[in-house]
């Protein structure tokens, strides 16, 4: 027992100065990071539970494409071909307006503008109508985003915020904010604390598309309220200064797009 508990220690220890070592030598530790602090739980369960060490897999995109693409890809082409628009498509645009619960897919081919190609409810989005603007405040943020491929994570699929982008630090930096919050994903699964949860299937679907489309700009508005169709929500004594020149610039990324 006690050459298990030193062995299990000393893996723990390795892990431990590995994670320390990406912190200085990678250029995205914060992704790197991310990796091992789940590979360093399940270590550290292990060893309360006295069970065998067991170190999670780390997927690449290409392997979840494998496991999911085919099903997800016959899933997506009736709704590009009913909008007309080829697929994979050239630009790949995606609206989430939280009032509803709604995400929105755009899609053109090259040198078109974008078509509307279908809505999908968000299952679980927590917090209320209004920017995220600190670690732990259960909200979604509000604004300009674009996404990357996220195949890692304990939600099945997912697509990552770059939140918080520049904005979102230059309204921190006037607000006197330090800790804005991070980690903001669209995943699988129909649970979420400040994330935005659209059930396994929808999250395949969106990675999928995500990955077979040609420009790997990917952005995604995140709006209180449909500007198209809505005014903004009312105004509240404490909103900050700055947030009705964001959704104006929200509401105008909207206009560019068919409703």
């Amino acid at each position: 027992m006690k050459t298990l508990l030193k062995k299990r220690s000393r893996f723990i220890i390795v892990m431990v100065t590995f994670a320390l070592l990406c912190t200085f030598f990678t250029p995205y530790p914060s992704k790197v990071l991310r990796r091992i602090k789940w590979m360093v739980a399940s270590v550290v369960t292990s060893v309360v539970a006295h069970k065998p060490i067991a170190v999670p897999v780390i997927y690449t995109a290409e392997d979840q494409i494998a496991t999911y693409g085919a099903a997800a890809r016959a899933r997506l082409l009736p709704k590009f071909q009913a909008k007309g628009v080829a697929y994979p498509p050239q630009r790949l645009k995606m609206v989430v307006i939280k009032s509803t619960n709604e995400l929105m897919l755009y899609a053109a081919a090259a040198d078109s503008t974008c078509k509307y190609i279908c809505t999908y409810p968000v299952l679980a989005a927590s917090g209320v109508l209004g920017p995220k603007l600190k670690e732990g405040d259960c909200q979604v943020p509000e604004g300009l985003y674009n996404l990357t491929l996220e195949p890692n994570t304990p939600y099945h699929l997912a697509l990552r915020l770059n939140y918080p982008n520049p904005t979102d630090w230059a309204h921190a930096k006037e607000d006197g904010r330090e800790q804005p919050g991070s980690d903001i994903l669209v995943h699988g699964n129909q649970c979420s604390i400040g994330c935005i949860a659209m059930g396994d299937p929808v999250s395949e679907d969106l990675f999928v598309a995500a990955y077979d489309t040609v420009d790997k700009n990917l952005p995604l508005i995140i709006s209180p309220v449909d500007f198209r169709t809505t005014a903004a929500p009312a105004s509240n004594v404490t909103d900050p200064t700055w947030l009705p020149e964001l959704y104006s610039q929200i509401k105008a990324a909207l206009a560019e797009l068919p409703k």
